[in-house]
């Protein structure tokens, strides 16, 4: 970049900033980088890579270097290369957000440590500091979290909150928080009818009242108590779950949530409010007894567990490859059904000893991916509640089998679209056969061709045709990679250096 050209994108930066109200501080929580990273960029001492110049546009909502609409970023996918190498697996995103949630309650500073920098935490953020919170990274993973006595609720960054999922997880901890206020409707994937109803059931047994109205949930706080209440959740839910934990952890009595989730950001969870001095017992089962604490002020600092999704995404990147690539820091216990699955078609795998995360509570291993001749499975392939098959897991089985002998049936019975999205690997020559918006065959092997593709509206669909890609020879391009991002951090640089050749690029 020319001293001119970013001396241009520097003023340009000043000025959006200022136009927008800002001040340094409150953009850097917002790109998840320091306030003096800001005062560089802003007197044109900064160099900006392609990727930050487009999350400053994605912040914006404007181009930083040629007035006009915001570009939207690509990848470029040299295929066919075989890969080789170790990479480690990243923090969970999903334990992370809700991490970030869970933090309102505490009214010291809670430090977490080594959390994903991706988009949807980058939402969260930006929606935490709207409200007041101070948000401040120490250094690249390291992010400090401390409330004001009061939330400003009304102060709520919309943009940011509807670009997000993750804000529902606002209503547990908010659930006192104020005897009245809004919040704007969830955004994310789009993944068909995904009903917040099981949230509001579990909440209302706190007495929280939701009412839906044009674009928001307009809430009504109920009263402190001290009573102790028990519930069955009507949906085993990652996020349901979280929610009620949430709400219990900061009432005096004893709440009992039966058919919980004891998946692994639930876990996280857990550890995260146990270290806060709220009872948790039964962590990792269906049945959580959680005696919450009215008044919660602990300085803390807690490292958020191995994702399991990106440790499947990064194991399909070798057994697409037909690669020896080795995996660490793989979260053992979310991924024991997933890898029996591979071996019985086929593939084979070392796995490592067992060791234990930072977290002091998560066990991971090693795993190293081996050229393999792949069959399709004799049953069908499908999830389950923990301790099944990942729900978010199932679709880079369609990759995978894909690359195997036989016909594979992929039962996808949560989401009513993400199915259809999997069709989208024909592009890349794969044979996916559509039987209804839950269910497809795909027959196998397949010889992938370049091709150019655009993202569809969904992370992991998305993300599945980006490691097609790899085995696909020639050049290929994947459009409008934002998706991938929510739920990524830098994907592609991470398997360039297992031997992949990916590039951003802007149009």
């Amino acid at each position: 970049m020319t001293q001119e050209a970013a001396e241009h994108i520097a003023a340009t930066l000043r000025d959006t900033r200022t136009e927008k109200g800002w001040t340094q501080g409150q953009l850097a929580a917002a790109l998840g980088t320091s306030q003096s990273a800001i005062a560089r960029m802003e007197q044109g001492k900064q160099n900006l890579s392609l990727k930050m110049i487009q999350r400053l546009e994605t912040i914006f909502g404007r181009s930083i270097v040629n007035v006009g609409r915001p570009q939207m970023t690509h990848l470029r996918i040299e295929g066919g290369r075989t890969l080789s190498g170790a990479v480690d697996v990243n923090s969970s995103k999903n334990a992370g957000v809700a991490l970030l949630c869970a933090s309102l309650i505490n009214r010291g500073t809670t430090v977490l440590r080594r959390l994903a920098r991706i988009e949807e935490v980058n939402r969260i953020v930006e929606v935490l500091t709207s409200i007041g919170v101070e948000c401040t990274w120490l250094n690249d993973t390291d992010l400090q979290l401390r409330r004001p006595a009061e939330l400003n609720l009304g102060a709520m960054d919309v943009e940011a909150a509807r670009r997000t999922r993750s804000v529902l997880m606002l209503l547990g901890p908010l659930l006192d928080e104020a005897s009245q206020y809004r919040l704007p409707y969830a955004g994310g994937c789009d993944l068909g009818t995904r009903s917040v109803e099981p949230h509001m059931q579990a909440l209302r047994q706190f007495g929280l009242s939701v009412e839906a109205t044009a674009g928001f949930y307009t809430v009504q706080a109920p009263k402190p108590d001290t009573q102790d209440r028990s519930f069955v959740l009507s949906e085993r839910g990652d996020t349901v779950t979280e929610n009620a934990i949430m709400a219990a952890a900061h009432r005096e009595g004893t709440t009992v949530i039966r058919n919980a989730s004891p998946n692994y950001m639930v876990q996280d969870l857990c550890f995260y409010l146990q270290m806060l001095g709220v009872t948790i017992d039964g962590v990792g089962t269906t049945t959580l007894k959680i005696t919450g604490q009215r008044h919660v002020d602990v300085d803390i600092e807690y490292f958020p567990s191995e994702d399991p999704i990106e440790a499947m995404s990064l194991i399909t990147a070798g057994i697409v490859t037909n690669s020896e690539v080795t995996i660490r820091r793989v979260p053992i216990e979310f991924m024991e059904i997933e890898l029996a699955t591979l071996e019985q078609m086929g593939q084979q795998l070392e796995v490592s000893g067992e060791y234990m995360a930072r977290n002091g509570r998560t066990r991971l291993v090693d795993v190293t991916t081996k050229p393999s001749e792949l069959r399709a499975p004799e049953d069908k392939i499908h999830p389950m509640p923990f301790p099944g098959l990942n729900i978010d897991n199932l679709p880079f089985f369609a990759v995978i089998a894909a690359n195997a002998h036989g016909q594979t049936m992929i039962h996808d019975w949560v989401y009513e679209n993400r199915a259809i999205y999997l069709t989208e690997l024909n592009k890349l020559g794969a044979q996916v056969q559509l039987l209804d918006p839950h269910r497809i065959y795909v027959n196998g092997p397949t010889k992938w061709r370049a091709a150019e593709v655009g993202c569809p509206p969904a992370l992991r669909p998305a993300a599945c045709l980006l490691l097609a890609m790899l085995a696909a020879r020639g050049v290929s391009e994947l459009r409008n990679i934002y998706v991938i991002e929510r739920g990524y951090e830098d994907l592609a640089e991470r398997l360039n250096t297992i031997g992949a050749k990916v590039e951003y690029f802007q149009d």
